[in-house]
C-alpha cells in the first residue's frame, strides 16, 4: 500500500491547485479523479467550455450585426456550423485538461483514476471503471468533489430535451425555442449563446429579478440589455411542472397573481443552481459529518470534524466559484505546511460572462442598507468612455460604494465590456483597504474601459466625475 502525506479527492480547480501547492511545499501528494480527464466540472463541462461557446457565438453575432457598421462587408450568407463550434469548444477543453495532466507530472503528483471513497480516516479506496480497486494511505485528505446541477423534485432530466448545463454544451442542433428555468449565471450565459445563434429564449425566474445575489442595479441593467437582445423574461414565476411531449417541452408555472401560465419550446434548460456532490464518498466511514444541506461541514480552517480531513470548494459552504475553490485549496495546503494563510470571503469576486459582462466584489447596496451602514455612491456610464464608443460597447456602468465617513471602498459593481477583467482592480484596491479617493487619484490609461473605474471613484469623491 502506498502512503501519502496528502490525498486529494477531486481534480477540479480546488483539488488540482491544492495538490500542486501541497507538492510545492514538499508533501508527497496523490490526486483521485473519477473521470478520465482532470479538471472537474469547471474545465470539462463548466467555466471553460461555456466561455468557448460564448466567444464563438459572440463572433457570429458581431458578423451578422456589427461588421457592416465597422466597414467589413461579407459576400453571401453568414452561417452557423454548430458541429464545428462544438468541436472547437471540445478542442479548448482537451488542451486545458491536458495542461492539468502536465502540471501533475511536473509536480510529481500521483494521479489515480476512479471513485475515491473512505475506508476510514486514513485510508481511501479507489474503485476503477474496469472493476479493479486500489487502496492508499493518507496522513491528510482534502475533499474536493465539487457539485452537480440541481433540479426540482418534479422535473425528470432526460438529457435530450429537458437538459442541464452539461447537455447544453453539446447540442446537435440550435433550438427553435429554449425555455430556461432559472435567471442566474448559468441560465443567462447559455441562454445568450443560443439566442445569438438564432433560438428564441424565454427565461422563467422564481425571484422578482435576475442574478438575485448581485446588486439590484446590475440586475436591472442586465435585464434591460438582454431584453434589447430579444430575450424574454418571466419573473416571480413558480414552475409547477415540466413535461416532454415528443419533441416539445411544456413548462407550467404560477405567476405572481396566482394564475397558471404555460410555455412551450423544443428544449428546456434547467438551471436552478448546483448541489454539493458527495455521492460515493462514503464520508460516514471516516466519521466526516455533512450539514443539513448535504455539504461537508467545516470550521474556519476548512477542517472537518475529523482533524486530518479537510474539504474545499463547491462541496462546502459559500459561493460555488472556481477561484474561491482555488484559494481554499491553497489555504489548506499552506496550513498543512504550518503557515498561516487567510481568505477574505468578502473579496471573492463574482462574474457573469454574458455580453456585456457583469462583475462585482464586496457589499451590495442592499446589504449596506440592511446593515445600517452609511455609504455614498459613485456611478459612471460606459457610454461616456471614448473606448466604449470606439468598440460600440456602450451598455453598462461602474458603481462604487464607499463608507460615508472614512471613504473606504465597500463594494464595486460593474456591467460592461471586459468587466470580468476590470473587477480585479477593485479586488486589489479593497485588499489594501483603499478609499474611493485613492482610486480616483491613480492614473488610468486612456482610452480604456478601466477609466470607468476611476470616474466612478471620482463620482463617489464629492461628485467629481470629469466626463459626465
Amino acid at each position: 500500500m502506498t502512503s501519502y502525506d496528502v490525498a486529494v479527492i477531486g481534480s477540479g480547480p480546488g483539488g488540482y491547485v491544492a495538490a500542486i501547492r501541497c507538492a510545492q511545499l514538499g508533501m508527497k501528494t496523490a490526486i483521485i479523479e473519477k473521470y478520465s480527464t482532470l479538471g472537474g466540472t469547471c474545465l470539462n463541462v463548466g467555466c471553460i467550455p461555456s466561455k468557448a461557446l460564448l466567444d464563438s457565438s459572440h463572433h457570429y453575432e458581431d458578423a451578422i450585426k456589427h461588421f457592416e457598421t465597422h466597414g467589413i462587408e461579407i459576400s453571401g450568407d453568414v452561417k452557423v456550423n454548430l458541429e464545428q463550434m462544438i468541436a472547437r469548444k471540445q478542442g479548448v477543453v482537451d488542451m486545458t485538461t491536458k495542461g492539468i495532466q502536465f502540471l501533475m507530472d511536473k509536480n510529481k503528483i500521483d494521479v489515480y483514476e476512479g471513485v475515491g471513497s473512505f475506508q476510514d480516516a486514513t485510508h481511501v479506496s479507489i474503485q476503477k471503471a474496469d472493476g479493479n480497486a486500489a487502496v492508499i494511505e493518507a496522513k491528510n485528505t482534502i475533499i474536493a468533489t465539487g457539485s452537480k446541477p440541481s433540479t426540482l423534485p418534479f422535473i425528470s432530466i432526460d438529457k435530450e430535451r429537458i437538459i442541464t448545463s452539461t447537455e447544453a454544451l453539446k447540442l446537435k442542433e440550435i433550438p427553435k425555442h429554449m425555455i430556461v428555468i432559472g435567471g442566474g449565471v448559468i441560465g443567462l450565459e447559455l441562454g445568450q449563446v443560443y439566442k445569438r445563434l438564432g433560438a428564441e429564449v424565454t427565461v422563467i425566474e422564481f425571484m422578482d429579478r435576475i442574478i438575485p445575489g448581485m446588486d439590484g442595479a446590475l440586475s436591472k441593467e442586465l435585464m434591460k440589455v438582454l431584453k434589447k437582445q430579444k430575450v424574454k423574461f418571466n419573473l416571480s414565476h413558480k414552475v409547477t411542472s415540466v413535461e416532454r411531449k415528443k419533441n416539445e417541452v411544456v413548462v407550467k408555472a404560477t405567476n405572481k397573481k396566482g394564475e397558471e401560465v404555460s410555455f412551450t419550446g423544443d428544449y428546456c434548460l434547467v438551471s436552478v443552481g448546483r448541489r454539493p456532490y458527495t455521492d460515493g464518498l462514503n464520508a460516514e466511514a471516516a466519521g466526516v459529518q455533512l450539514d443539513e444541506r448535504g455539504r461537508v461541514a467545516v470550521n474556519t480552517h476548512l477542517q472537518t470534524n475529523i482533524p486530518n480531513i479537510y474539504a474545499i470548494g463547491d462541496v462546502v459552504q459559500g459561493a460555488m466559484l472556481a477561484h474561491k475553490a482555488e484559494e481554499e485549496g491553497t489555504l489548506v495546503a499552506e496550513q498543512l505546511a504550518g503557515q498561516k494563510p487567510h481568505i477574505d470571503y468578502n473579496l471573492i469576486p463574482g462574474v457573469v460572462y454574458t455580453w456585456p459582462e457583469v462583475a462585482a466584489v464586496g457589499k451590495t447596496e442592499e446589504q449596506l442598507k440592511e446593515a445600517g451602514i452609511a455609504y455614498k455612491v459613485g456611478q459612471f456610464p460606459m457610454r461616456a468612455l471614448g473606448r466604449s464608443r470606439a468598440s460600440m460597447d456602450i451598455d453598462g456602468f461602474v458603481k462604487i460604494l464607499a463608507d460615508k465617513t472614512t471613504d473606504e471602498v465597500l463594494g464595486v459593481h460593474m456591467i460592461g465590456a471586459r468587466c470580468a477583467d476590470l473587477i480585479t482592480e477593485a479586488v486589489t484596491a479593497m485588499e489594501f483597504r483603499a478609499s474611493a479617493e485613492d482610486i480616483a487619484r491613480m492614473s488610468h490609461a486612456h482610452p480604456t474601459y478601466a477609466e470607468a473605474v476611476k470616474e466612478a471613484a471620482l463620482a463617489a469623491t464629492d461628485d467629481r466625475a470629469l466626463h459626465i
